[in-house]
Protein backbone atom coordinates (compact mmCIF):
# COMPACT_ATOMS: atom_id res chain seq x y z
CA UNK A 1 0.00 0.00 0.00
CA UNK A 2 1.29 3.46 -0.86
CA UNK A 3 0.23 7.07 -1.17
CA UNK A 4 -1.59 7.48 -4.49
CA UNK A 5 -0.47 11.10 -4.67
CA UNK A 6 3.18 10.01 -4.64
CA UNK A 7 3.43 6.47 -6.02
CA UNK A 8 6.82 5.00 -4.94
CA UNK A 9 7.78 3.51 -8.31
CA UNK A 10 9.96 4.71 -11.15
CA UNK A 11 8.58 6.26 -14.30
CA UNK A 12 7.45 3.82 -17.01
CA UNK A 13 7.20 0.78 -14.69
CA UNK A 14 3.77 -0.77 -15.29
CA UNK A 15 1.73 -1.95 -18.27
CA UNK A 16 -1.53 -1.72 -16.32
CA UNK A 17 -2.80 0.08 -13.21
CA UNK A 18 -6.17 -1.05 -11.81
CA UNK A 19 -8.17 0.30 -8.90
CA UNK A 20 -11.64 -0.26 -7.52
CA UNK A 21 -13.53 2.27 -5.38
CA UNK A 22 -10.30 4.19 -4.74
CA UNK A 23 -10.43 7.61 -6.37
CA UNK A 24 -13.31 8.97 -4.29
CA UNK A 25 -11.19 8.51 -1.13
CA UNK A 26 -8.13 10.42 -2.42
CA UNK A 27 -7.84 14.13 -1.57
CA UNK A 28 -6.18 15.19 -4.85
CA UNK A 29 -7.59 12.97 -7.59
CA UNK A 30 -5.90 14.86 -10.43
CA UNK A 31 -2.47 14.54 -8.82
CA UNK A 32 -3.08 10.82 -8.31
CA UNK A 33 -4.02 10.37 -11.97
CA UNK A 34 -0.83 12.21 -13.01
CA UNK A 35 1.11 9.77 -10.82
CA UNK A 36 -0.64 6.82 -12.47
CA UNK A 37 0.29 8.17 -15.91
CA UNK A 38 3.88 8.68 -14.74
CA UNK A 39 4.35 5.06 -13.59
CA UNK A 40 2.67 3.57 -16.67
CA UNK A 41 4.84 2.52 -19.58
CA UNK A 42 4.08 4.30 -22.87
CA UNK A 43 0.93 2.66 -24.23
CA UNK A 44 0.04 1.38 -20.75
CA UNK A 45 -3.57 1.49 -19.58
CA UNK A 46 -5.29 2.39 -16.32
CA UNK A 47 -8.76 1.31 -15.24
CA UNK A 48 -10.58 2.65 -12.18
CA UNK A 49 -13.99 1.13 -11.46
CA UNK A 50 -16.61 1.50 -8.75
CA UNK A 51 -16.50 5.27 -8.37
CA UNK A 52 -19.75 6.88 -7.18
CA UNK A 53 -21.52 9.33 -9.43
CA UNK A 54 -22.91 12.49 -7.88
CA UNK A 55 -26.51 11.65 -8.81
CA UNK A 56 -26.16 7.97 -7.89
CA UNK A 57 -24.61 8.75 -4.54
CA UNK A 58 -27.52 11.09 -3.80
CA UNK A 59 -30.25 8.54 -4.38
CA UNK A 60 -28.25 5.69 -2.81
CA UNK A 61 -27.76 7.60 0.44
CA UNK A 62 -31.40 8.75 0.50
CA UNK A 63 -32.72 5.21 -0.07
CA UNK A 64 -30.30 3.79 2.48
CA UNK A 65 -31.24 6.35 5.14
CA UNK A 66 -34.97 5.82 4.58
CA UNK A 67 -34.60 2.03 4.70
CA UNK A 68 -32.55 2.21 7.91
CA UNK A 69 -35.10 4.45 9.64
CA UNK A 70 -38.06 2.30 8.63
CA UNK A 71 -36.41 -1.03 9.49
CA UNK A 72 -35.01 0.04 12.85
CA UNK A 73 -38.33 1.60 13.88
CA UNK A 74 -40.61 -1.20 12.65
CA UNK A 75 -38.57 -3.78 14.58
CA UNK A 76 -39.42 -1.88 17.79
CA UNK A 77 -43.07 -2.86 17.39
CA UNK A 78 -44.48 -5.54 19.73
CA UNK A 79 -43.78 -9.05 18.49
CA UNK A 80 -40.87 -8.04 16.27
CA UNK A 81 -38.14 -7.96 18.92
CA UNK A 82 -36.43 -11.07 17.53
CA UNK A 83 -35.97 -9.17 14.26
CA UNK A 84 -34.16 -6.29 15.98
CA UNK A 85 -30.41 -6.15 16.36
CA UNK A 86 -29.12 -5.18 19.79
CA UNK A 87 -29.05 -1.40 20.20
CA UNK A 88 -25.24 -1.39 20.64
CA UNK A 89 -24.87 -3.03 17.21
CA UNK A 90 -27.29 -0.57 15.62
CA UNK A 91 -25.36 2.31 17.17
CA UNK A 92 -22.08 0.90 15.83
CA UNK A 93 -23.59 0.59 12.33
CA UNK A 94 -24.69 4.22 12.54
CA UNK A 95 -21.17 5.28 13.56
CA UNK A 96 -19.70 3.29 10.65
CA UNK A 97 -22.13 4.97 8.24
CA UNK A 98 -21.11 8.37 9.59
CA UNK A 99 -17.43 7.47 9.08
CA UNK A 100 -18.17 6.45 5.49
CA UNK A 101 -19.50 9.94 4.84
CA UNK A 102 -16.20 11.35 6.13
CA UNK A 103 -13.86 9.11 4.09
CA UNK A 104 -15.90 9.40 0.89
CA UNK A 105 -14.34 12.68 -0.24
CA UNK A 106 -15.66 12.92 -3.80
CA UNK A 107 -18.43 11.95 -6.14
CA UNK A 108 -18.04 12.37 -9.88
CA UNK A 109 -19.85 12.99 -13.09
CA UNK A 110 -18.50 10.90 -15.96
CA UNK A 111 -17.40 14.17 -17.60
CA UNK A 112 -15.42 15.08 -14.42
CA UNK A 113 -13.44 11.86 -14.60
CA UNK A 114 -12.86 12.19 -18.34
CA UNK A 115 -11.61 15.75 -17.86
CA UNK A 116 -9.32 14.81 -14.96
CA UNK A 117 -7.85 11.83 -16.80
CA UNK A 118 -7.24 13.88 -19.94
CA UNK A 119 -5.78 16.69 -17.84
CA UNK A 120 -3.38 14.18 -16.27
CA UNK A 121 -2.07 13.36 -19.75
CA UNK A 122 -4.09 10.28 -20.68
CA UNK A 123 -5.39 9.62 -24.18
CA UNK A 124 -8.18 7.32 -25.35
CA UNK A 125 -10.10 8.28 -22.20
CA UNK A 126 -13.51 6.69 -21.79
CA UNK A 127 -16.08 6.30 -19.04
CA UNK A 128 -18.75 3.66 -18.63
CA UNK A 129 -21.39 3.62 -15.94
CA UNK A 130 -23.36 0.79 -14.37
CA UNK A 131 -26.02 0.07 -11.77
CA UNK A 132 -29.05 2.30 -12.13
CA UNK A 133 -32.13 0.34 -11.08
CA UNK A 134 -29.79 -2.31 -9.61
CA UNK A 135 -28.43 0.33 -7.22
CA UNK A 136 -31.92 1.55 -6.35
CA UNK A 137 -32.70 -2.04 -5.39
CA UNK A 138 -29.32 -2.99 -3.95
CA UNK A 139 -28.80 -0.14 -1.50
CA UNK A 140 -32.11 -0.68 0.35
CA UNK A 141 -31.54 -4.46 0.34
CA UNK A 142 -28.04 -4.09 1.76
CA UNK A 143 -29.22 -1.60 4.37
CA UNK A 144 -32.21 -3.75 5.37
CA UNK A 145 -29.90 -6.76 5.80
CA UNK A 146 -27.55 -4.70 7.99
CA UNK A 147 -30.44 -3.61 10.22
CA UNK A 148 -31.40 -7.17 11.19
CA UNK A 149 -29.61 -9.89 13.17
CA UNK A 150 -27.16 -11.89 11.02
CA UNK A 151 -28.76 -14.91 9.37
CA UNK A 152 -32.30 -13.78 10.20
CA UNK A 153 -33.44 -13.53 6.59
CA UNK A 154 -32.29 -16.95 5.39
CA UNK A 155 -31.38 -18.49 2.07
CA UNK A 156 -34.64 -17.55 0.32
CA UNK A 157 -33.94 -13.88 0.95
CA UNK A 158 -30.36 -14.25 -0.29
CA UNK A 159 -31.61 -15.80 -3.54
CA UNK A 160 -34.22 -13.04 -3.92
CA UNK A 161 -31.63 -10.30 -3.32
CA UNK A 162 -29.05 -11.78 -5.68
CA UNK A 163 -31.54 -12.63 -8.43
CA UNK A 164 -33.14 -9.19 -8.15
CA UNK A 165 -29.79 -7.44 -8.40
CA UNK A 166 -28.63 -9.61 -11.34
CA UNK A 167 -31.92 -9.07 -13.20
CA UNK A 168 -31.86 -5.31 -12.71
CA UNK A 169 -28.17 -5.19 -13.67
CA UNK A 170 -29.14 -6.85 -16.95
CA UNK A 171 -31.96 -4.33 -17.45
CA UNK A 172 -29.53 -1.49 -16.73
CA UNK A 173 -26.95 -2.79 -19.20
CA UNK A 174 -29.41 -3.65 -21.96
CA UNK A 175 -32.16 -1.04 -21.59
CA UNK A 176 -31.32 1.90 -19.33
CA UNK A 177 -27.79 2.26 -20.75
CA UNK A 178 -29.45 3.35 -24.02
CA UNK A 179 -32.02 5.67 -22.39
CA UNK A 180 -30.54 7.30 -19.29
CA UNK A 181 -27.55 9.64 -19.07
CA UNK A 182 -24.33 8.04 -17.77
CA UNK A 183 -24.39 10.31 -14.74
CA UNK A 184 -27.67 8.83 -13.46
CA UNK A 185 -26.07 5.44 -12.81
CA UNK A 186 -24.49 4.73 -9.42
CA UNK A 187 -21.02 3.59 -10.50
CA UNK A 188 -18.72 5.10 -13.09
CA UNK A 189 -15.53 3.54 -14.47
CA UNK A 190 -12.77 5.44 -16.21
CA UNK A 191 -9.98 4.16 -18.43
CA UNK A 192 -7.21 5.77 -20.40
CA UNK A 193 -3.82 5.17 -21.95
CA UNK A 194 -0.42 6.80 -21.49
CA UNK A 195 0.65 8.25 -24.85
CA UNK A 196 3.30 6.23 -26.70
Amino acid sequence: MADAEGIPYDDNTFDLVVGHAVLHHIPDVELSLREVIRVLKPGGRFVFAGEPTTVGNGYARALSTLTWRVATNVTRLPGLGSWRRPQAELDESSRAAALEAIVDLHTFTPADLERMASGAGAVEVQTVSEEFTAAMFGWPVRTFEASLPPGRLGWGWAKFAFTGWKTLSWVDANVWRHLAPKGWFYNVMVTGVKPS
